[in-house]
């Protein structure tokens, strides 16, 4: 009767693991695009890079994990676009400096996408560099180009999978739909941050068809990039899909709809999702700042 009672009284505590655990709230903060060389490099060596974060660090300590866009590769390599002529070349060259990932962890983003236009900037072996520092910062990464794969491309977090579709250089959007599809039957809830569209304009057809096929195929939340600006949001069925966040640390200040960025509040319990929008400014001091 003893080994009775002893495997009545575990599965009572697993059971109250179990539903406590489904109960529990979790909050996820999603970011935009994030750029740490030209005016933001300068302000980082001249002021601190932790100056970039002062004003909204605080808040973004206060969640259990911020995910945004990482707009180019971590190296060791002096910058190229800094001090260069906006529209030339090299202006559009980016690398970051090797303690970017620090300066990430340090204000709690802990996932980062590398799934965009810019992570091949130094090549290869810039996203080499970018995955080994990350990893050294304990931040992990998906979204990386075909060609630099040396590990699984997506993340799990508990029971959500983060997968990448990137418009300019990753897996068609056939491939991400049935990857999609693949982590939803396995009993995943699955977050898609898509680096799509075009710069600075409304949202086109294409990627409007892009997101219904992704809700299609089981996605539950698609976060957008790379136009800069901060585009409409929508319900595709049960998917809800934000084309895109805007900036969230760049140095474009030439009109508010570039240096205004959106930052979504998820709360999460069990396969619900509540959605606040904060939204940020980019001030011209290098700094990003919540907006009261």
């Amino acid at each position: 009767m003893k080994n009775v009672y002893l495997v009545i009284f575990v599965a009572v505590i697993l059971l109250g693991v179990f539903f406590s655990y489904q109960k529990r709230e979790i909050k996820i903060l999603f970011v935009g695009d994030m750029f740490f060389d030209r005016y933001i490099r300068q302000v980082g060596e001249s002021k601190g890079e932790d100056f970039i974060f002062y004003c909204i660090s605080n808040f973004l300590k206060d969640s259990s994990l911020v995910v945004g866009n990482l707009e180019g590769p971590i190296t060791d390599s002096p910058s190229v676009s800094q001090g260069t002529v906006v529209g030339s070349p090299e202006n559009y060259v980016f690398t970051f400096p090797p303690s970017t990932a620090k300066l990430l962890a340090r204000n709690n983003i802990k996932i980062v996408n590398l799934g965009n236009n810019h992570i091949n900037n130094f090549g290869g072996w810039g996203v080499s560099s970018t995955k080994k520092y990350l990893a050294e910062a304990g931040i992990k990464y998906f979204g990386q180009p075909r060609e630099a794969r040396s590990d699984s491309e997506d993340v799990k977090w508990g029971n959500i999978s983060f997968i990448s579709y990137n418009e300019f250089g990753g897996d068609s959007k056939e491939k991400v739909a049935q990857k999609i599809k693949e982590e939803k039957e396995s009993g995943q809830m699955v977050f898609v941050y898509a680096h799509w569209g075009d710069e600075y304009a409304e949202v086109p057809l294409r990627v409007k068809n892009v997101a219904k096929l992704f809700a299609k195929s089981g996605a539950d939340f698609i976060i957008g990039s790379h136009p800069h600006v901060i585009l409409p949001s929508q319900k595709v069925s049960d998917t809800i899909v934000y084309y895109s966040l805007g900036n969230f640390i760049f140095d474009q200040y030439w009109n508010k709809e570039v240096s205004t960025g959106l930052v979504l509040e998820l709360n999460i319990k069990g396969k619900e999702i509540n959605v606040i929008e904060h939204k940020v400014s980019l001030n011209r001091d290098g700094r990003t700042c919540l907006v009261n």
